[in-house]
């Protein structure tokens, strides 16, 4: 896959390492387990929408953009990665974010990902609801459109055809380096939210037979979910000239979404606990940290062969952990 072709800022930090959890994979009966940790970067506390920036913003900057307008719910990690990156590159970043998740108080109003959008310098719109949001977005177009400013709009989780290119990039970043390792059949597990990061990466391995990814929704149940991967996953193929993977036989699971996005189960917690007392690594309640209570259901399901290689994305989130620091503190006695 060529993609130099594409335009793209280089936002450092790849990269990013893989690496063995030998006290969490003697904890899941995993003897192979290995961690690629796209939470470790230099810019805005890292993450996995990092790599959907370098397209996104590549492609904003060659069409002459000055400001940058994205959405996400009040602790959003792509919203406090866009800021960052922003920052980095002297844009106006605009966040419009959305009160849908049933959270209040002043750790998850006020601290985690919502305090460093602030610290970046993004300028930050708290709506009620989805009427809220539009009304916002539209009024932030027609001053932009008042003042000169040209405008780049990046949908939800940079999850777009664009965006996905980063997770395309990324799958032949880990298969080399899984090749350094020796290794040669390995399973990789993700998360699936608004689709990016899984739909770049089932592209990428497409001709990687040896590669195959598991996916943990943490957002949206199953049938949607791939809806909306055969929708991207199409879309980036059309960007490469390849067909798009097949979706026939994907392991995908939606048993951690629990209650609804946003809202960590007593297993999500077990799990952020177990990464952080074998490995020392902190998971956020949101993404990871469900992706990891399915990783724990397999495991303890016999889903994964006894030797076999399996690894596990970290996509980042750490600051979302403050954000639900009282919910957490109240579970340390489990």
């Amino acid at each position: 896959m060529n993609f130099d072709r594409f335009p793209r800022v280089d936002l450092g930090g790849y990269p990013t390492p893989l690496h063995p959890a030998p006290r969490l994979g003697e904890a899941l009966g995993l003897p192979n387990l290995l961690l690629k940790r796209d939470d470790v970067h230099p810019l805005g506390l890292g993450g996995n929408k990092l790599r959907k920036l370098e397209f996104l913003l590549g492609a904003a900057i060659e069409a002459g953009v000055d400001t940058v307008i994205t959405f996400g719910a009040l602790q959003t990690n792509h919203g406090r990665q866009t800021a960052a990156a922003c920052a980095k590159l002297g844009l106006r970043c605009e966040l419009v974010l959305t009160a849908k998740v049933p959270r209040d108080g002043d750790a998850y109003e006020r601290s985690g990902n919502v305090l460093l959008d602030h610290l970046f310098g993004a300028n930050v719109h708290v709506c009620r609801d989805g009427e809220e949001t539009g009304g916002t977005y539209d009024r932030l177009i027609t001053e932009a459109a008042a003042e000169g400013r040209k405008v780049a709009t990046f949908p939800v989780g940079g999850s777009d055809a664009v965006g996905a290119l980063g997770y395309a990039t990324a799958a032949h970043e880990i298969a080399g380096q899984l090749a350094d390792r020796g290794i040669t059949k390995a399973r990789l597990v993700v998360p699936h939210a608004s689709g990016g990061t899984a739909a770049g990466l089932l592209v990428g391995t497409a001709k990687l037979d040896w590669l195959t990814l598991d996916i943990a929704c943490v957002s949206h149940p199953v049938d949607e979910a791939l809806d909306n991967l055969a929708d991207l996953t199409t879309a980036v193929s059309a960007l490469l000239g390849t067909e798009p993977p097949s979706l026939e036989g994907l392991r995908i699971d939606d048993r951690a979404i629990g209650p609804g996005y946003g809202i960590p189960t007593a297993e999500t917690w077990d799990a952020v606990r177990l990464f952080g007392r074998t490995e020392g690594i902190a998971l956020d309640p949101v993404y990871t940290g469900k992706v990891a209570a399915t990783l724990v259901d397999w495991a303890a399901e016999g889903h994964f062969a006894a030797e076999e290689h399996v690894v596990f994305l970290h996509t980042g989130g750490l600051p979302g952990l403050y954000g639900y620091a009282p919910e957490f503190t109240g579970t340390l006695g489990r």
